[in-house]
């Protein structure tokens, strides 16, 4: 393990070998070797310019969309938290919001000020750098629709890029190497108030009625294929409710995995490998992780 003079001088917190299944959805996985939480921009700036060659950085979030493999994570494990970044602030026609702030949160502060087009962030689990860094959607809307501009932390500096350099696809984006969302700037539409905070009730019972949101469980599993819905191939394949040691297959939502209690990382990915492997003989599609999955085996 790295000592820990060998990382830069930070006012944040720095904790060697922390466990990270607190940190997820799923609540397993291994520890981090070096878990960091920068104290600002500044730190996080610093963290990136003079970490040690070769010292891998890994950015979590929320952690509702990621498997931690059991033997954790190597490297430096950056988590943002606090006021520092996770600040939201109405901005004329927009919300400025920090990365660490939830996306639901953005949402209700959107409505709050009479501003739609950011209902569909209260139906997506996470938070606003990991939506920007993943193009996060839901309900017919992305991120890419409404990012006027994100602010991304570089070992070369902190850098604004709007939207149309960040190269966004389907659940991705190109942000600079080594980059960190610590910022975005997202553009909302006037509205009545009212219409779009029941659009946004709408969407958070059809949410509770048709997902296990109070489930350990990390999201959307797999990307729709072009042409299918990934749950519907999940289905076609009769892997709904499908188990493997703790782990299983949502019978609410197939594209759901869950910790049923006492799952393993090692379970949750080998339960969605062998899906893979059901709905690739049964339809001849190949489903594409949409959850990432970081780290070693145990």
């Amino acid at each position: 393990m790295s000592s820990h003079a060998a990382l830069p001088p930070l006012r944040g917190r720095v904790q060697a070998g922390a466990p990270l299944a607190p940190f997820t959805w799923f609540r397993v996985g291994g520890p981090a070797e070096w878990l960091v939480r920068p104290a600002d921009t500044d730190d996080l700036l610093l963290l990136l310019r003079d970490l040690p060659a070769g010292m891998r950085v890994t950015v979590i979030g929320a952690a509702s969309n990621l498997i931690i493999r059991d033997g954790g994570l190597r490297g430096v494990v950056v988590k943002l938290a606090g006021r520092a970044f996770g600040d939201i602030a109405v901005d004329g026609e927009g919300i400025v919001a920090g990365a660490a702030a939830l996306d639901a949160t953005v949402a209700e502060h959107a409505a709050a000020a009479g501003l739609g087009g950011l209902e569909f962030l209260c139906g997506i689990p996470g938070t606003i750098g990991g939506a920007v860094a993943m193009n996060a959607g839901a309900y017919g809307s992305e991120i890419k629709d409404c990012l006027e501009w994100a602010e991304v932390a570089t070992p070369r500096g902190l850098r604004r890029l709007p939207a149309a350099e960040l190269g966004f696809a389907y659940r991705k984006a190109a942000l600079p190497e080594g980059g960190v969302v610590v910022r975005a700037r997202l553009r909302g539409v006037p509205g009545d108030a009212a219409a779009i905070a029941a659009r946004m009730a709408e969407i958070r019972a059809a949410r509770e009625a048709t997902q296990p949101v109070r489930s350990r469980t990390g999201g959307s599993t797999f990307k729709n294929p072009p042409g299918h819905r990934a749950w519907q191939l999940v289905d076609q394949a009769g892997c709904r409710g499908l188990r493997q040691g703790g782990a299983q297959v949502s019978e609410l939502h197939a594209n759901f995995l869950l910790n049923t209690g006492g799952a393993t990382a090692a379970d949750i990915e080998g339960l969605g490998e062998e899906v893979r492997a059901r709905v690739k003989a049964a339809t001849g599609v190949e489903l594409e992780w949409e959850i990432k999955r970081l780290g070693e085996p145990a």
